[in-house]
């Protein structure tokens, strides 16, 4: 999928394997966005590892080769259904780029990739304080749900969560 912000032709398009450049600069278009406060970025090992799997998916926007948004997600297989879910972990766009289309082409893109390759429905969380992205996401024309979120933090401490800690 291609459109046109401020003259610039943006392209989406779906990561593989072997675009570790481009996943990388998506990582340090989130750290921005984000603003994660001392954030490690995991070694390149670490991250094709990731990248090769075949439940995890990443599309970015790009504009001259050059990642100007994106999102990453999870397959998630069911016990309950043939059909798998899949789980929006993160979705960014450069800070100067934002309200433009581009988060909400990147969604379009997704979801269609999605229902090509049979996923029953798609979901994503949004903090209720962030106002901005919720009414993103109810202007991509998802079904909100009240729901409460928990969490268990652990291994907070350790920077290699390997199989050994």
């Amino acid at each position: 999928m291609s459109m046109t912000v401020e003259g610039k032709i943006i392209k989406i398009v779906k990561l593989a394997a072997d675009d570790l450049d481009k996943f990388i600069q998506l990582i340090k278009l989130f750290e921005d966005v984000f603003a994660m406060e001392n954030f490690e970025m995991p070694d390149k090992e670490h991250l094709e590892q990731v990248l090769a799997k075949s439940d995890f998916s990443v599309f970015v926007a790009l504009e001259n080769h050059e990642v100007v948004g994106g999102l990453t997600a999870y397959t998630l297989l069911q016990y309950n259904s043939k059909l798998p879910l899949v789980y929006i972990y993160d979705l960014a766009v450069k800070a100067t780029l934002q309200r433009r289309g581009i988060g909400k082409s990147l969604i379009s893109s997704f979801i269609s990739y999605c229902k090509e390759i049979g996923i029953e429905e798609v979901f994503v969380q949004a903090d209720k304080s962030d106002d901005y992205a919720l009414d993103f996401y109810r202007s991509t024309g998802a079904t909100e749900e009240e729901v409460v979120h928990f969490y268990y933090p652990l291994n907070k401490n350790s920077k290699d969560l390997g199989p050994n800690t």
